[in-house]
């Protein structure tokens, strides 16, 4: 038997060398290769395999030692939830256990230097608790309440949803404002602003938010500017009357000057507000089956709830909400929608949240009803109609305004227009 050959007295004791730690400024992370003395270490030093692996970490120094730090990190943390989860113990003892692997991520390939450094990573990442005493560094594990990571997690979630819904929100107000411009016309360009120059011997301009036409104010501006100076032009209102939208705009286009989109748009506002103030009195002087004027559609009518009719309570249980008490955004419910439970003092309702299923206690007040899409099921919350069910049948917009058709006696199968604020979706 040769001195080397296998079972040989030399290779069982080459073989119980390997089984134990060796020195680590002997050990090469790059090659994963341990050495026994320094000389062997020099002579791998000087290897080919060696020298190519050091090119190779000279392209990328920082992004090979920060991988060895990740996982030097992960498997001594993996090992102190496996070892000791609820034990304060000295750190040299948990990296004495570590290291008993013969394959684990040595700390010489990291960016610590001594294990002092580590530990006080672990304590400012927050991940363990770390305290200094005359025996040394000793570490407890933070345990992560599982219900609070689900919370974390559920909040997460929502602030997710709740970006989405604002971006979602914002699309379609651009939508909107896009389908104005396209129904005021593409083709027309907006008017030009032009420089005011006021020539030589001329009298300062003059400008009015008065209403346009003839009126003795102006016929005297153009009987004081006579001697050369220009008549004073009728003064044109700059965004229409807003006591009569059609009388702005007639006289916007009397003298001459078009109007711009910005213009239109807050016109057409101004109207959309007079007529959701006319409609209830309209609907209360029509006697209720009327039409309102010609503005409803023919068998549909406004809603007959008078400000008698009206209550200041409008909470009922069964009904989906949507809570905008801002009190409670830290807690992951603004903006969120619930189901109404229980009415409490007639003003304010458990809420049981949809997505988590928490139940709140909010006022009225910060609370708004939800209008589902067509075809949804909705009840009366407010007015001479409180407390009937019906289907919603179609949505106007401009109104701010829901046509639902109701079931129970005795208005089955009327279709009434009711206000956003008057009816709510059924859970």
């Amino acid at each position: 038997m040769g001195k080397n050959d296998f079972l040989s007295p030399k290779d069982i004791a080459n073989r119980i060398k390997a089984k134990g730690l060796q020195k680590l400024r002997w050990y090469c992370q790059l090659c994963q290769k341990q050495c026994r003395d320094e000389n062997g270490f020099k002579c791998h030093q000087m290897s080919e395999g060696h020298r190519r692996q050091m090119e190779i970490f000279g392209q990328s120094a920082e992004r090979v030692v920060g991988g060895f730090s990740e996982e030097f990190e992960s498997s001594f943390l993996d090992h102190m939830r496996r070892a000791h989860p609820r034990s304060r113990i000295a750190a040299h003892v948990v990296y004495n256990e570590y290291i008993q692997d013969r394959n684990h991520i040595h700390m010489n390939s990291t960016q610590w230097l001594t294990l002092t450094d580590f530990v006080k990573h672990l304590g400012r990442l927050g991940v363990c608790k770390v305290e200094e005493t005359p025996k040394g560094w000793f570490i407890t594990l933070v345990q992560e309440d599982p219900a609070d990571k689900l919370a974390g997690e559920r909040r997460s979630k929502l602030a997710r949803r709740e970006e989405e819904e604002e971006e979602r929100h914002a699309r379609l107000l651009a939508e909107q404002v896009e389908r104005a411009r396209a129904a005021a016309g593409d083709g027309d360009a907006p008017a030009e602003g032009t420089e005011l120059v006021r020539g030589e011997g001329e009298e300062p301009l003059r400008l009015a938010l008065a209403p346009a036409g003839p009126g003795p104010s102006s016929a005297a501006a153009a009987a004081a500017g006579g001697g050369g100076a220009r008549a004073a032009k009728p003064a044109v209102p700059l965004f229409g009357d807003e006591e009569d939208g059609d009388g702005g705009a007639a006289a916007g286009q009397a003298a001459g000057r078009k109007r711009s989109k910005v213009e239109e748009l807050m016109l057409r506002d101004l109207e959309a507000k007079k007529r959701r103030a006319e409609a209830p009195a309209a609907a209360a002087g029509g006697g209720g089956g009327g039409g309102g004027g010609g503005e409803w559609p023919d068998g549909e009518e406004p809603s007959s709830s008078s400000r008698r009719a009206r209550a200041d309570n409008w909470l009922q249980e069964g009904v989906v909400v949507k809570v905008m008490s801002k009190a409670l955004k830290e807690h992951g419910y603004y903006k969120q929608k619930g189901v109404v439970e229980r009415v409490v003092d007639k003003y304010v309702g458990e809420v049981s949240m949809l997505g988590s299923g928490d139940v709140v206690r909010v006022d009225q007040a910060e609370l708004e009803t939800v209008i589902p899409a067509a075809g949804g099921r909705v009840r009366v919350v407010n007015g001479v109609y409180r407390g009937q069910r019906g289907e919603l049948l179609r949505i106007d917009t401009e109104r701010f305004a829901a046509l639902v058709r109701l079931d129970k006696a005795p208005h089955e199968g009327r279709r009434v227009w009711f206000e956003y604020e008057d009816v709510s979706k059924l859970a």
